[in-house]
């Protein structure tokens, strides 16, 4: 049976290495700040915001909350954007997404400045990481690798799969593996034989969007699974893109839904945010 890689507990020692690095920069007065704006009330975007907000509050981070009506238009986001930008308190700037149809999500990632884009969405952050430079990275993937590492899972030399090619999850996460030397492909919904190519995966990450797509049938025996999706069957539990029971039984590790990757994206925002307050920007650097 596969070891079961637990998010939740490594997520917990990260958010402590995290508080003591933030204590140890209020003694020497520095302070760091995330501001948060959520546009409308969607009822997934508030629970995310609001555990945003709780793990602010547990590492000794101070939040800024902007809670918009539905009908803020564009140009009035874009404005607070800019004042946020503006501010030398404000360390880092989140707008929750999605955002209502109205309001150009690509507009609203690129006003946000690189050195406060702790979501790592701008394209200069997403260019940095494609030359190897320091930037921000997206927490998704940025929280896989510690995964990986931290449940003592080499990487380089492995043969690596990514299942899906979003710009927040498939690509970047393609662009770390590669970082650490990881040999990698990315597959999506237009690759051919898709079966065969995931079982060369060592390592097989799965963000494709669909319930319990991948059976044992898609995965080589002994293989590290990374289960990104989330979704609610027709019992109303929380499900993710692996077929867990199938799969776990012929891997040698796994992480289940929910608690596996989920706890890591907000661990490692907290990180990008105690690294933009940083006094020497060094964004995305492994915790």
């Amino acid at each position: 049976m596969a070891n079961i890689i637990d998010g939740k507990t490594i997520s917990a020692q990260i958010k402590e290495e995290l508080k003591e690095k933030v204590t140890a920069m209020q003694a020497e007065g520095r302070k760091v700040t995330l501001a948060v704006i959520q546009v409308g009330k969607d009822p997934a975007s508030s629970v995310y915001v609001g555990n945003k907000k709780k793990a602010c509050a547990y590492i000794g981070i101070h939040s800024l909350s902007y809670e918009l009506e539905e009908e803020t238009t564009q140009e009035e986001l874009l404005a607070l954007i800019e004042e946020l930008n503006g501010r030398k308190d404000v360390n880092g700037i989140l707008v929750q997404l999605p955002l209502p149809p109205h309001i150009d999500e690509g507009k609203v990632t690129e006003a946000i400045r690189p050195e406060k884009d702790v979501d790592g969405f701008h394209p200069e952050s997403v260019g940095k990481l494609c030359t190897g430079q320091p930037g921000f990275v997206s927490c998704t993937p940025a929280g896989i690798i510690q995964l990986l590492k931290r449940s003592g899972i080499g990487i380089a030399g492995k043969e690596c799969v990514v299942i899906g090619r979003s710009n927040i999850v498939g690509k970047p996460m393609a662009l770390l593996l590669l970082r650490e030397n990881g040999t990698v492909t990315i597959a999506h919904s237009k690759t051919k034989n898709l079966k065969e190519v995931t079982k060369r995966a060592d390592i097989l990450v799965v963000a494709v969007g669909k319930p319990k797509m991948i059976t044992k049938e898609y995965v080589k025996e002994g293989a590290v699974v990374i289960d990104v999706g989330i979704h609610r069957n027709a019992e109303n539990k929380l499900c993710g893109d692996v077929d867990y029971e199938d799969v776990a039984p012929i891997c040698s590790a796994i992480t289940p839904v929910p608690g596996g990757v989920g706890p890591m994206t907000i661990a490692m925002l907290m990180n990008n945010c105690v690294e933009s307050a940083d006094s020497c920007f060094l964004g995305g650097r492994p915790v």
